[in-house]
């Protein structure tokens, strides 16, 4: 199946956003995409004191659009994150429409983004985030998909439980930096393939594909060198043998990437490490 990751340039005007964003929704439709993914913060600008002015409930504004384009396209729609509002708390939450325009799976950030790199970059999605505290996975005819969103790509728990669950598929939207992105996007990304299938960072998501046996996929927004907050952009798509099958580049785009299900089954039988780890020995669980 064909798998598409919007790379958007996110203004202030969460109207236009949304009008865009289906706007591309509708053009990866038109080009054979069965699964689309929007990126991290799609409708707003990323940045702690954008969160509470542009944080919804859900459903509103923002995921009924979602939901009406999933429908209109006749495809699964990974709706990106947006701020959401809920019993007087901000979230970073992710939604998943089917092609009936029902949402499939709500997905709360579990680690917020809180670093300090002296000299180079500071930020605490906590001083307005908490943290959601469960996982998430949805259906489609085609594999199960694991979702994650942005900071989450660096924990490897996340991506191997998702691979127990069955996931063939991992998506994280992401907004990394012009400090964390070119050190470590993609290659957390081919580490995660090997258990994890999508999401979204193109140096980690080789790890994540690779050690879960799983394509990875993720979603920047595009690069807009003057925001308060500057995405690395290079949206993403990795292969189980850790290889990079797509790549954007820091503007605007829609990325392609055909998802080879048999490919993946191939893979895990010519090096069968998801049979051979030693149970007896270690494991790593989810307790929700």
């Amino acid at each position: 199946f064909r798998l598409a990751l919007i790379q958007l340039q996110v203004s202030t005007v969460k109207a236009d956003n949304l009008q865009r964003a289906c706007g591309m929704v509708k053009e990866a439709s038109a080009k054979g995409a069965k699964v689309v993914a929007l990126p991290e913060c799609f409708n707003s600008p990323y940045g702690t004191h954008y969160f509470k002015e542009y944080a919804e409930k859900i459903p509103g504004e923002s995921t009924q659009k979602l939901s009406e384009v999933a429908k209109e396209c006749n495809v699964y729609l990974v709706g990106g994150s947006i701020p959401e509002e809920d019993g007087g708390k901000l979230y970073n939450t992710c939604t998943v429409f089917g092609p009936d325009g029902a949402m499939l799976a709500k997905y709360r950030k579990i680690h917020l983004f809180d670093i300090n790199v002296p000299g180079k970059i500071q930020f605490k999605e906590s001083e307005t985030l908490s943290p959601g505290n469960t996982l998430a996975t949805f259906d489609t005819p085609y594999c199960r998909v694991g979702l994650g969103i942005c900071y989450d790509m660096r924990f490897a728990e996340l991506a191997q439980i998702y691979g127990q669950k069955g996931c063939q598929l991992l998506v994280y939207p992401g907004a990394f930096n012009l400090t964390t992105g070119p050190a470590h996007w993609e290659l957390l990304q081919r580490g995660r393939n090997v258990i994890d299938f999508l999401f979204f960072f193109p140096v980690f998501c080789e790890h994540r594909a690779l050690d879960n046996q799983v394509y990875v996929a993720t979603a920047s927004p595009a690069r807009d060198e003057n925001a308060s907050y500057i995405a690395w952009g290079h949206s993403t798509v990795v292969n189980p043998w850790g290889e990079v099958i797509a790549k954007a580049g820091a503007e605007e785009a829609l990325l392609y990437a055909d998802i080879d299900l048999k490919k993946l089954a191939e893979i895990r039988e010519q090096i069968p490490v998801l049979k051979q780890k030693r149970k007896d020995l270690y494991s790593v669980e989810g307790k929700k």
